[in-house]
């Protein structure tokens, strides 16, 4: 299984490398139909959706994905983890309330296409990765280098950034076995957390919102499914 793994990873980080970055006409149709999807299904926040109308999703895939690149639905991108649904990213994004020059710390970096979508709205994007092969991935996916306001790290996710730190908000995009405390103590008061909480299939979408006492109230959405939030590194 390793080898196979190895060799899907491989054929992904060639395609992203080597492929000419072509958004054609169709590319941005199929985005405007799933902008479209996305706000059917409540989102609301404009901001948002033009950011989802404004990304090239296919980039952050592999080739052989092409055709379905704009379906609203997750698609693996190699190491165990997937570039999430759509509607998953703008709901999450949504709930951060994210405002222009904003430090965000996001915990997961996955593709990037999330960490895309708070960079295309305006924050400054603090983004850290557990797998090595994913980190290094995104060094060498020349599409990211249109957001000089975006940093990438590799590292635990559950131990944040203290350096950078406080951060307006962080949004965590694995599934959380319980809330880091240092994560919490990394924001600002008044600052918010987006982070799916609990074990097993699916999670608990929660946002929390950093009080001067140095604690935090909890708010609860809706039910999603991620991949597990795991401590260390993966190297």
């Amino acid at each position: 299984m390793k080898n196979v793994s190895r060799k899907f990873f491989l054929r992904y980080l060639a395609g992203v490398i080597m492929r000419t970055f072509d958004d054609s006409y169709r590319h941005k149709g199929l985005r405007r139909q799933l902008t479209e999807t996305v706000r059917q299904k409540g989102i609301t926040d404009e901001r948002v959706l033009e950011a989802i109308g404004q990304i090239p999703r296919h980039f952050f895939m592999d080739s052989a994905f092409d055709k379905i690149a704009y379906e609203d639905r997750a698609f693996p991108i190699g190491e165990e983890q997937t570039i999430s649904q759509p509607y998953t990213v703008a709901y999450q994004t949504q709930l951060l309330e994210v405002k222009p020059f904003e430090k965000v710390l996001e915990i997961g970096t996955g593709s990037a296409y999330q960490a895309c979508v708070l960079a295309e709205m305006g924050a400054q994007v603090y983004t850290i990765e557990r797998q090595k092969k994913l980190f290094e991935k995104n060094k060498l996916f020349t599409y990211l280098r249109k957001y000089p306001s975006l940093k990438f790290f590799y590292g635990d996710g559950f131990e944040g950034l203290p350096t950078y730190g406080p951060f307006d908000k962080v949004i965590v995009t694995a599934a959380a076995p319980f809330i880091p405390p240092k994560l919490i103590q990394q924001l600002k008061p008044g600052g918010r957390m987006v982070i799916p909480l609990g074990e097993g299939n699916v999670q608990r979408m929660l946002r929390l919102t950093r009080q001067p006492d140095g604690g935090a109230t909890q708010e609860v959405f809706d039910n999603f499914s991620f991949v597990p939030m795991l401590e260390g590194r993966n190297g």
